[in-house]
């Protein structure tokens, strides 16, 4: 049976190609993904297959039940895309402007798709029942995870599978990890009030650009001199915006950035840390400040037997020739719901086509993976998950 999944998934990979490339002509950004979520719904339709559709939003949730009593497996896929310009010259360059598939969910999708169709077709044979998730809003918190899995999505999941493609990772390749794999991410904002007034005259202001500059210099030292360093961590500001003219000191300043951990206690010391510093400064300058603190997704933390299950499939797959523990990613994934709630893995799977010495990373304008992957990546999800129903079997009658 496992030959014959690898089989009929060899022979659909131009298919799977032809779904991709249509889907990153036609991106639809997070929340916003209608047509993406109708064009799965058609294609599921067209088979005669089992879905439904509406799920925690923009959500499709796919069922194909074996013949013999088994489990319930879930396989996910996210279907989103990103407010970035598309800069390749390809004939399946994005349509939309300033949207554009420069993470990979137009071949998650199209790898998910033809997977549950080829299993479809094989469910004469199959043990249990599997649920195709396709999620929406995988890019914005708070993300298309935990509405979905508050609609229903988990409800009898026995065990979950999920892979990204890779760019930077040669083809051939998978990346598992035991434990935390990607990390928390949050959002932070802090806003400071000063008094504005002319340039010329600073001794009247107080400068919300200086203060702002300040902060963010003492922001970098929460990381290299107030947490531990086993203890992995990131603080980032990627936005400081106090428009005005040249001649003019701002009245007020704003500062937007990322907080990156894989420790819930780090997590809240950063948090409150972020506060302390920037009251100390406000109060030295004599200024007013807002702070929020958004909390994103949690750690991705993978389950022992699932992974280490996931893993020793891989090495038995012909297309992949590396199978490999990797060091946590810093990225974050809202997949982590999903193993918060059920027992499950999620892995990389390199998409770096051969001959390729440095790809354009994730989320870049020249984002594109070798397409090969996706058969891999079927693959090893439709195998991690048919295995899995035999082992769980097994143990049941022990």
């Amino acid at each position: 049976m496992n030959s014959k999944l690898e089989s009929l998934l060899e022979n659909s990979l131009e298919e799977m190609i032809s779904i991709r490339r249509y889907l990153h002509k036609h991106p639809e950004l997070s929340f916003q993904e209608t047509q993406t979520a109708a064009y799965i719904s058609d294609y599921y339709q067209n088979l005669g297959i089992e879905h439904r559709t509406g799920v925690g939003g923009n959500g499709v949730v796919a069922r194909v039940t074996g013949a013999k009593p088994g489990k319930t497996i879930a396989l996910r896929a996210d279907f989103d895309a990103l407010p970035i310009q598309d800069q390749k010259e390809v004939e399946y360059k994005s349509t939309v402007p300033g949207v554009m598939h420069a993470c990979g969910h137009d071949g998650h999708t199209a790898t998910l798709l033809v997977l549950a169709k080829v299993m479809n077709g094989m469910k004469d044979e199959l043990e249990g029942t599997y649920l195709f998730i396709h999620q929406h809003a995988e890019e914005y918190a708070p993300g298309g995870a935990k509405p979905m899995i508050e609609d229903g999505c988990l409800d009898g999941v026995d065990a979950i599978f999920g892979t990204h493609l890779w760019a930077t990772v040669p083809t051939g390749t998978i990346q598992y990890r035991v434990g935390p794999i990607m990390a928390a991410a949050d959002r932070f904002e802090i806003e400071i009030q000063g008094q504005g007034g002319h340039g010329a005259q600073p001794h009247t202001t107080k400068d919300s650009i200086v203060i702002a500059s300040q902060l963010v210099l003492a922001l970098q030292q929460i990381v290299s001199r107030r947490v531990n360093p086993i203890d992995s961590a990131v603080v980032t500001v990627g936005s400081f915006t106090a428009e005005n003219a040249f001649n003019v000191i701002a009245d007020n300043a704003k500062l937007v950035g990322t907080v990156r951990t894989f420790n819930e206690e780090v997590r809240d010391f950063i948090e409150s840390e972020i506060e302390k510093i920037t009251r100390g400064i406000c109060l030295a300058s004599d200024s007013e400040y807002k702070y929020t603190y958004f909390r994103g997704y949690p750690p991705v933390v993978n389950h022992e037997t699932e992974t280490l299950h996931l893993a020793e499939i891989s090495k038995g797959i012909n297309e992949i020739n590396t199978v490999e523990e990797k060091d946590p990613e810093m990225g974050s994934e809202d997949f982590a719901f999903y193993l918060q709630n059920v027992k499950g893995t999620f892995f990389f799977t390199g998409a770096r086509a051969e001959g390729v010495e440095i790809a354009y990373p994730h989320h870049h304008p020249k984002f594109d993976f070798d397409e090969r992957a996706m058969l891999i990546a079927a693959k090893t999800l439709g195998l991690a998950a048919i295995t899995y129903q035999v082992k769980e079997a097994q143990k049941a009658l022990v």
